[in-house]
């Protein structure tokens, strides 16, 4: 019988993270890396991209940068490319890649997000990235999958996308109201069903599909909103930027090689009450 911390090991596996260079993206890189992957770090701002990979190989790993647009289906094209050219594959895809407004965040300006008057741009964009990107990045990567008979696509959910916006949280005292945006909501769950489908279209082809959802990770947020969003969790806390990191490599490793289209969450209970 095989050690069970062999069934984590990525070795010989290569890598795509959309989003690579974001919050939790960047965790996901090293992640990855450190259980013996090669790294494709995607996102659409290259230089942070770079950063991230730069962090990787200097302490011995295999990563590189890419740029993408995840909106434009010849740069998902070039990325897969990329990752095929360089590492080959991708055996793991992680579509982390999408647009999630952090006005809830210290010192950042916006407008309220109502729903009465949200921009139909805005909404459109939003979907563009948050649905069809995954959808692009997918599809992009599934060819490659095929051809090597194996293969591992993880979507990154939220809890608003199991649940209601708590929008009483975004709330502080002398200031208008702001909501978490309608699009935010819509797009993580429609990743649910996105999720479930590529689980079942790939019966039989050794690809499985999962998601991961996150609750809220702690960024410099202002003292209201931590304080607001901790009172909702069972432990009562944001997480910590580390800790989806263990349920990422499990979703991506030979650990959770009887898992297909399931939603893994981790949100410190938010979802529990």
């Amino acid at each position: 019988m095989d050690s069970i911390f062999d069934k984590f090991n990525l070795k010989d596996r290569s890598v795509i993270v959309t989003g690579g260079a974001g919050l939790l993206g960047r965790q996901f890189c090293m992640t990855l890396a450190q259980a013996g992957a090669a790294v494709v770090v995607a996102d659409f701002n290259f230089e942070a991209a770079e950063g991230t990979a730069l962090s990787i190989t200097a302490r011995g790993m295999l990563a590189a940068a890419c740029k993408v647009d995840v909106t434009d289906p010849k740069s998902v094209a070039q990325m897969v490319a990329f990752c095929d050219d360089k590492f080959g594959g991708p055996d793991i895809l992680v579509c982390s890649a999408a647009k999630d407004p952090k006005f809830d965040e210290a010192n950042h300006e916006q407008s309220s997000n109502a729903f009465e008057t949200f921009p139909l741009d805005a909404w459109k964009q939003a979907l563009d990235v948050n649905l069809t990107g995954m959808f692009l990045c997918a599809q992009a990567a599934a060819g490659k999958m095929i051809a090597r008979e194996r293969g591992v696509i993880i979507n990154i959910c939220s809890t608003y996308g199991l649940v209601g916006p708590d929008q009483r949280i975004y709330k502080k005292p002398g200031k208008p109201d702001q909501f978490k945006p309608v699009y935010y909501s819509v797009t993580k769950a429609g990743v649910l069903g996105f999720t479930r489908y590529l689980a079942t279209y790939y019966a039989g082809k050794n690809i499985r599909a999962n998601a991961l959802t996150p609750g809220g990770v702690y960024n410099n947020h202002d003292e209201v909103f931590t304080q607001n969003y901790s009172s909702r969790t069972v432990l009562g806390r944001m997480a910590k930027q580390d800790e989806m990191n263990g349920a990422l490599l499990f979703l991506a490793s030979d650990a959770s090689s009887y898992m297909t289209g399931s939603n893994v969450v981790v949100d410190g209970g938010w979802t529990a009450w």
